[in-house]
């Protein structure tokens, strides 16, 4: 890793450029340095959303008429990896010459493209909101696109007692959303919004989609309760009927503040999806992952290879998936945890794959109102990736493992601007020899500095 003392100063001041003259510590009743929340049942984009699931049923905002609400996020980070295999060379051919496939491509310390994230909501009627959310710039669309958008109804629209009692705890989601498969996706980093994330980097195996449907949702006394049906795609298409079955997924649990000073949250959540033609649950972020061009070879590009570091089952066809996910946080100290298993397989296999992920993710927050904050994470996938080819050619990732180890920190300035370090390390074993990840290292400091509201 080249990152000498010249590039970190330049970092730390490209990260800050939005910083005050002079660091404050905001209070939640600090309205100057947060926006007001005026549409109901709705999770801020800034410090306030953090540790916010599923939105509560508590209406936090009066309805007093239509109303709408523009928020943004944008994310800047500061890269300083280095990374390493030990691959066997295979040699493509290219038009003037041959060259070799798993020769890593040079990278060095430098600053990642922004990314950003535009957010509109608009309140329709009491109890009804409208969430766009488009992506201003990612690492892997340079253009502005749409993420989602989506209806969500907490109150009944039609005045009958039965209908108003059912809806005090329901809430209905209509549309094209981000799948609540697992407790991860709202902790993890959206392209441009990151300030749910402690740390810099999201999961290896990350479940993450958005698909259209509907989502029913039940909370009461800390119990809760998820069923939804979707398309179980990105895209909404009619073609191919045969290779396309509904995806149905589901989520139990409890989320309890015992006390002022204890919080205990436990889910399970299961996905099943029978065929598809284009099963991406676990490849479903378009945005593109933090570490750039880790393990990537010499023909690389940052938009075409835009999940460096990740590990995706290749589960295309059918997969059947649960996700375990404890949460306790007290006082300021907080553990977040992944137990999770997805079994499937792509279009060309005959026979189901398995695969495994554990995460442990501690973080200590402190100074008033939980301002700054340590955190530590152990993240691991192991399992079949599959065996492809044959003879000199066989690839056999039959039994692999990705180990990754993350530690950082961060500091909030207000409640809409963060400032985040982590060191990372993630090794690859098992890989075969003809694999570009075989004995795979990347391993290195990250910055990061976030603005949302």
């Amino acid at each position: 890793m080249r990152v000498t003392r010249r590039s970190l100063l330049l970092a730390l001041s490209g990260l800050a450029i939005a910083a005050p003259a002079r660091a404050q510590s905001p209070t939640p009743k600090d309205a100057d340095n947060a926006q007001p929340v005026i549409i109901q049942y709705f999770r801020p984009q800034d410090k306030r959303g953090i540790n916010i699931f599923e939105t509560s049923k508590n209406a936090g905002a009066a309805y007093d008429g239509f109303k709408i609400q523009w928020g943004a996020a944008f994310t800047q980070q500061f890269q300083g990896l280095s990374h390493s295999n030990d691959a066997d060379s295979v040699a493509t051919a290219a038009p003037s010459n041959l060259v070799d496939r798993n020769r890593l491509k040079e990278i060095g310390s430098g600053f990642n493209n922004a990314v950003a994230n535009l957010y509109m909501h608009a309140q329709l009627a009491k109890g009804m909101r409208l969430q766009l959310t488009s992506y201003l710039s990612s690492r892997h669309h340079n253009e502005t696109w749409v993420k989602d958008g989506f209806l969500q109804v907490d109150e009944s629209p039609i005045d009958l007692p039965l209908f108003n009692t059912l809806m005090k705890y329901t809430t209905l989601k209509i549309g094209h959303f981000q799948v609540n498969y697992g407790d991860m996706q709202f902790r993890r980093s959206d392209n441009g919004q990151a300030m749910y994330n402690p740390l810099v980097g999201n999961a290896i195996m990350d479940a993450f989609n958005t698909e259209i449907g509907t989502e029913v949702i039940v909370q009461r006394n800390g119990l809760l309760g998820v069923v939804a049906l979707t398309n179980g795609e990105i895209r909404g298409r009619v073609d191919v009927p045969k290779d396309r079955a509904p995806a149905l997924y589901a989520k139990v649990g409890i989320d309890r503040q015992l006390n002022e000073e204890l919080r205990v949250r436990l889910t399970g959540s299961f996905r099943d999806q029978r065929s598809a033609a284009s099963n991406s649950i676990y490849g479903g972020d378009r945005a593109g992952s933090r570490y750039y061009m880790v393990l990537e070879n010499t023909a690389a590009t940052e938009a075409a290879q835009f999940t460096s570091g990740r590990v995706n089952p290749g589960m295309r066809d059918n997969s059947t998936s649960f996700q375990l996910n404890p949460f306790v946080k007290y006082r300021g100290l907080e553990f977040f945890g992944i137990y999770e298993t997805a079994e499937g397989k792509a279009a060309n296999e005959t026979v189901d794959r398995k695969v495994t992920q554990l995460m442990a993710e501690g973080v200590y927050r402190f100074m008033a109102d939980e301002n700054a904050y340590v955190a530590l994470r152990w993240n691991t996938f192991s399992g079949d990736l599959g065996v492809t080819g044959a003879g000199a050619t066989l690839l056999d990732n039959s039994d692999v493992k990705v180990s990754r180890t993350q530690i950082g920190g961060g500091w909030f300035l207000t409640p809409t601007l963060l400032l985040k370090a982590e060191y990372v390390n993630q090794t690859y074993d098992g890989f075969g020899r003809r694999d570009i990840r075989s004995g795979g290292n990347f391993k290195g400091l990250m910055l990061e500095g976030v603005m949302a509201f």
